[in-house]
């Protein structure tokens, strides 16, 4: 009977991730160790995860605790998913990391991944997840970390220097990508084979197949739709221009690369929007909403959503391998980006771990971009891990859309105010 300590299980991972372990078989008696400092999403989540395991007459039992500590006592698997200082994408601090930078010029999108917005949620970010690879060295040293967490490459770097703990860094960008490119191309998910390496929101589609023969030039074609190419315009000049389809958004890749938001003519020739931070709740997911009175209560269906977590679980429990893409170091996977840094390639999981595979080298033009991004993940990880200031403007300074749009001194303002604005969150660096 494994235990697994779910961290942040009022975010929209905790109910799915959990419906996803009671889907599995070898998981169904576990026990799920739900943790969340907001008590009353965290008491709703548990209720769904409740009602789904007596709904199905399961084994799996529900625990809960604001404290993780209390939690983690015989964990085999900690699962992240946290917001640290306020939520993830409304209110403040996230409000004022879209804001202010687009004040000086700087139009940011998502903001959770590079880009100032991306620098500053990892630096308040950071601290609380490597105290929690701290706790787990102290309580439960064996288990393997799961972070759903952004922004995930420099959350991956600094667990893997910061601590000795067995990590992973998990998205769904790979698997979403890949159903996409698959509909554009007419063709069977199921039948279609991929490698995808890189690093995690900027993972290059190096071969994508149907029945084994190249199926990229149907990719290629589907620019033509307007049904496709409207609605991923930015990851289609990216194809075009670069010859290989991206992962994650074209709303997050228009911001690790200088070519498309930089001024406001190009966010109108590419039709993107600015991003406009609400300082209220957004709706609540389905699951988490307070239905009327007579409506029966949100209940799981035991089928497995996309993500990796429980299969990783399994595999690890079962020594039945699992084939996934994860965030993990660089020990020689990809030749041609940077030993150390964090990058998102094939794995394998069994009852030995997570092992990556080795791909060998990026095209060259790819690795350069894959690059330009890696330079802002290692001077945001060494501010954390040496609570040094200065590297974490260097991080910005060498940001491409920010270094594209804004002069030195512009970017030591926009530093600055944002340093101030969120140094409550960082009195780590004190």
């Amino acid at each position: 009977m494994a235990k697994i300590v779910i961290i942040g299980a009022g975010s929209g991972f905790g109910g799915k991730l959990s419906v996803d372990i009671l889907c599995r078989k070898p998981l169904q008696d576990s026990t799920i160790a739900l943790c969340d400092i907001d008590q009353g999403r965290l008491e709703m989540t548990a209720a769904y995860v409740q009602r789904t395991i007596d709904r199905y007459s399961l084994p799996a039992k529900v625990i809960t605790d604001t404290d993780r500590r209390r939690l983690m006592d015989g964990a085999d698997f900690v699962v992240t998913s946290i917001s640290v200082g306020g939520r993830a994408y409304w209110g403040k601090p996230y409000h004022d990391e879209i804001h202010i930078p687009r004040k000086y010029g700087l139009d940011q999108d998502i903001g959770d991944t590079i880009g100032p917005a991306g620098v500053f949620r990892f630096l308040r970010t950071a601290p609380v997840q490597l105290e929690i690879c701290w706790d787990m060295e102290e309580i439960c040293p064996s288990a393997l970390l799961l972070n759903y967490t952004n922004p995930m490459a420099m959350l991956t770097w600094a667990h893997s220097e910061g601590s000795g703990i067995a990590n992973v860094g998990l998205c769904h960008s790979v698997q979403g990508t890949t159903q996409l490119m698959a509909k554009m191309a007419g063709i069977p998910y199921s039948e279609v084979s991929y490698l995808v390496a890189g690093i995690n929101h900027q993972a290059w589609v190096l071969e994508f197949c149907h029945k084994g023969q190249d199926a990229y030039p149907l990719v290629r074609a589907a620019r033509e739709n307007p049904q496709f190419y409207d609605k991923e315009r930015i990851r289609f000049e990216i194809l075009r221009h670069f010859d290989y389809f991206v992962t994650e958004s074209s709303r997050h890749n228009s911001e690790y690369v200088p070519y498309f938001r930089r001024t406001p003519e190009l966010r109108d020739k590419y039709k993107l929007r600015s991003r406009e931070v609400k300082m209220d709740a957004p709706v609540l997911r389905d699951w988490l909403k307070d239905l009327g009175e007579g409506e029966e209560p949100a209940v799981g269906t035991l089928k497995p959503s996309v993500e990796y977590a429980s299969g990783i679980m399994e595999a690890t429990l079962t020594n039945q391998p699992m084939r996934f893409n994860g965030n993990l170091m660089n020990t020689g996977l990809i030749d041609n980006l940077p030993a150390g840094c964090c990058v998102e390639a094939p794995c394998l999981a069994d009852a030995r771990g997570i092992h990556g595979c080795h791909v060998g080298p990026l095209p060259a033009h790819l690795a350069a971009i894959n690059r330009s991004n890696i330079a802002v993940h290692e001077l945001a990880v060494r501010a954390v891990l040496h609570r040094d200031r200065r590297a974490a403007f260097h991080a910005c300074c060498l940001d491409p859309l920010t270094a594209a749009t804004l002069d030195l001194d512009q970017i030591q303002a926009m530093f600055d105010e944002l340093w101030e604005a969120d140094k409550h969150l960082l009195t780590w660096f004190e």
